[in-house]
Parts: structure tokens; C-alpha cells; sequence
């Protein structure tokens, strides 16, 4: 057969080599993409009920947001939570990221937790969406107590997620807030009557702490979460629980609540 005769054949298998080639690449992309699209479903690696700010550092090597609270808290010392279930790691590196643990997810999926003040499980542990790993703190390179937060897939740095909606990355803190629904549970919180007139909803669970809201008189309040702090005596009662309540964005004396038990039963520590 005459090369010109050959030819049209041989433009044929090239041709079909070279589509081969350029469909590799777009097909490795797409099961990338999907690979991604099907995250763990993150959550916020702070407390339920409990609201922080964020902010971003431009120096920052990967796609990293700094977390501190903004709902009168302590920032040292909270509870860091596991933003998904994995296994955690526990490391150390004195002159950058300090105590900080790594929870792999599966699939390619990690996140980091730097700067912690302790460690809270043992390193290889399985932790479940919501468990405490670690409290708050400065160690390592760190100017103040902070949640140095990262989400990784396959080693690289994504823009972080929280319940499937993607966050800002402002500069500064108090340009953008997260409350956290992380550790609420499917029974964690809910609906209770409170009682008494003029009571008052403080920005944390002190007696000193500013007042937010007011409450008139008997209503229905929503409880996400709870927790120890100045001891109340009023009313004939004595409590040093307070309950946070989501819609005044406060915390109110247990006192207050409608329940006969000075802890609420079913309803989540802050």
C-alpha cells in the first residue's frame, strides 16, 4: 500500500490518541471536583451556641482562618471541637504551630487545629463530629489565644466550609461571625418557658456581664446549650447553671427556666 493510500489511517490513529490524551486530563479534573463536592459535612470547631469572629492573614501558607469568641466568653481555654469524625493525630512544633492535632477524615479530607493550650484525646484516637480534642490556646508562634483552623484535601489548602456554605476571608476580626450548631445533636437544645418579669439575658453566664435583652415576662425561649458560671440566689433558689438562649443571644440564670432539675436535661454544655 502507497504511503498516500496509508495515510488517511495513519491521521486516524493519531487523531485518536491525541482525543485519548486531552480526555485523561478533563476526566482526572471531574473526579477531582467530585471528589470535593463530596466533603465531609464541616461544622464549626468551637462549642454549640457559642459565637466567634474570624479573620484571615494574607502570610498565611495555606487557605487558613484565626477564630476568636465575640459572645463575651473566654477565648483561652474553650473547647476546641473535631469539625467532622476521623482520626486524630497530635504533633508539635515549637516555633510555628505549637500543640496542634490533625484529624483525618477519609477520602483525602483533613483539618488542623493549631496552638492548642492541651491536648484532649490521645493521639490515633477515632473522634466523633463534635468531640472535644483540645482547649484554646497560644502555644508556638501565636500572639494571643486563637483557633488556628485549616480544611485540607489531598494536602492542599481549600477555602474552608461550614455546613456546606463557604466563609469570608476578611482581614481583621469583627467583620464576620459564626455561631456554631456543632455538638448541638439531634436532641441537643430545645424549647423551654421561662418565668418571672424583668429578667435579665447577660452577654455571658456573670452576674457583672452586660445585659443584651430583657425578657418581660413568662415566654418561649430556645436553649442551645449550657453551662457553669456565677452562682444565682433568687427567688428562694440557689444555681450556678445558666442556659444560652439562641434568639436573645444571651445567657439567663437556669433559675428562670421552668424545669425542676438545676442542670436542663438533653441540652448540651457550652
Amino acid at each position: 500500500m502507497s504511503l498516500l493510500r496509508r495515510l488517511p489511517a495513519l491521521l486516524s490513529v493519531v487523531l485518536l490518541a491525541l482525543t485519548g490524551l486531552s480526555a485523561a486530563p478533563a476526566q482526572a479534573a471531574g473526579a477531582e471536583r467530585a471528589a470535593i463536592a463530596a466533603a465531609p459535612n464541616f461544622k464549626a470547631p468551637f462549642p454549640c451556641g457559642q459565637r466567634w469572629t474570624y479573620s484571615h492573614h494574607s502570610a498565611e501558607v495555606r487557605r487558613a482562618l484565626d477564630f476568636v469568641r465575640a459572645d463575651g466568653g473566654a477565648t483561652a481555654g474553650a473547647p476546641v471541637l473535631a469539625s467532622a469524625a476521623g482520626t486524630a493525630t497530635r504533633h508539635y512544633q515549637a516555633s510555628g504551630a505549637g500543640n496542634y492535632i490533625v484529624i483525618d477524615h477519609g477520602g483525602g479530607w483533613r483539618t488542623y487545629y493549631f496552638h492548642l493550650a492541651a491536648y484532649s484525646v490521645p493521639s490515633g484516637a477515632y473522634v466523633a463530629q463534635g468531640q472535644q480534642i483540645g482547649t484554646t490556646g497560644s502555644t508556638g508562634n501565636s500572639s494571643g489565644a486563637h483557633i488556628h483552623y485549616e480544611q485540607l484535601y489531598n494536602g492542599t489548602g481549600q477555602n474552608i466550609v461550614i455546613n456546606g456554605a463557604g466563609l469570608s476571608y476578611p482581614g481583621s476580626y469583627h467583620q464576620a461571625y459564626l455561631t456554631s450548631d456543632n455538638g448541638c445533636g439531634g436532641s441537643g437544645g430545645g424549647a423551654f418557658r421561662t418565668w418571672g418579669s424583668g429578667v435579665n439575658v447577660r452577654a455571658d453566664a456573670r452576674l457583672g456581664a452586660p445585659v443584651v435583652a430583657t425578657l418581660s415576662g413568662p415566654t418561649s425561649v430556645w436553649v442551645v446549650c449550657q453551662k457553669q458560671g456565677d452562682t444565682v440566689n433568687a427567688e428562694g433558689y440557689t444555681n450556678n447553671w445558666w442556659s444560652k438562649l439562641r434568639d436573645q443571644n444571651g445567657f439567663v440564670s437556669n433559675i428562670y427556666i421552668d424545669h425542676p432539675s438545676a442542670q436542663l436535661p438533653g441540652v448540651p454544655v457550652c
